[in-house]
C-alpha cells in the first residue's frame, strides 16, 4: 500500500526500462544468466524484496517491534530465503558484509535466513513506507544513497527491504508485477549520477508466487 508518492530518485534507467516495466527473470534462465557474470565481478547492488508472505495476515499495527501485528514471511518464504543464500554461493556471487536489512520482520527474517543473523545488520534506512511515518522522505533518501554509493569491485552490496520504497525511488519501471517477493533489483551504482537498474532477478522463484493478497 502506498500512503504517498514521494520524491523519485535521480536515476538513469535503460531506454527499455523507461518505456515499459521490467520483468523478473530467473537466474537459471538464459536472461538471468546474462546478469550473473556482472554480479560475479562485483561493484553492484542487489536490493532484495523480502521473501514470500502468501497466506499470512496483513499488517495491522505498523509498529516495528510488533511481530504479531505485521505480515510475516510464510514457511515457503523461509525456505525461499535459505535457497537465495545458497544459490548466491553456488553461483559464486560475492556478498559484502554486513548485509543490510530493514527492521520490519519480513525483511529482517529474509536476510537472516538467507545469510545468517551474524552477517546481517538491521537498519531503519530500509524501513517499509507504511512504517516510516514522518520519516518517509529520510527513508527514501537513504534508499537512494544505498543504491547510488559506489561498491568496490569483487563484492556486491546486498540490501533486503520492501517493494514500495524501491518503486518510489526507482520509478514505475519496477512497479506493477515486475518486482516479486524474493526477487532482487540488480543495480549499477553511479555515485553522484545516481544509479541504473539493470534488471530484476529471481534466485529462488516459487511457482505461482511473488505477490500477496494485502492491499
Amino acid at each position: 500500500m502506498w500512503r504517498r508518492r514521494g520524491i523519485l530518485a535521480l536515476v538513469t534507467l535503460p531506454a527499455a526500462a523507461q518505456a515499459e516495466r521490467l520483468r523478473p527473470v530467473a537466474a537459471d534462465g538464459a536472461e538471468g544468466a546474462a546478469l550473473v557474470p556482472a554480479l560475479r565481478g562485483g561493484g553492484h547492488v542487489l536490493f532484495f524484496r523480502h521473501a514470500d508472505t502468501r497466506g499470512e495476515n496483513c499488517d495491522i499495527t505498523y509498529r516495528v517491534g510488533d511481530r504479531a501485528g505485521q505480515r510475516n514471511i510464510s514457511p515457503a518464504g523461509r525456505a525461499q530465503s535459505a535457497r537465495i543464500g545458497a544459490r548466491l554461493a553456488e553461483l559464486r556471487i560475492p556478498v559484502e558484509t554486513p548485509v543490510l536489512a530493514g527492521p520490519v520482520y519480513r525483511a529482517r527474517d529474509t536476510a537472516e535466513a538467507a545469510f545468517g543473523a551474524a552477517r546481517v545488520v538491521v537498519t531503519e534506512s530500509l524501513l517499509a513506507d507504511d512504517f516510516s511515518g514522518a520519516r518517509l522522505d529520510w527513508v527514501l533518501a537513504e534508499h537512494r544513497r544505498l543504491f547510488s554509493a559506489p561498491v568496490a569491485p569483487g563484492t556486491n552490496r546486498v540490501l533486503v527491504g520492501h517493494r514500495t520504497p524501491a518503486i518510489m525511488v526507482a520509478g514505475d519501471a519496477v512497479g506493477g508485477r515486475a518486482f516479486p517477493e524474493g526477487g532482487a533489483l540488480v543495480i549499477a551504482p553511479r555515485g553522484a549520477d545516481g544509479f541504473a537498474v539493470l534488471g530484476i532477478i529471481e534466485f529462488a522463484p516459487l511457482p505461482g508466487g511473488g505477490f500477496h493478497h494485502c492491499g
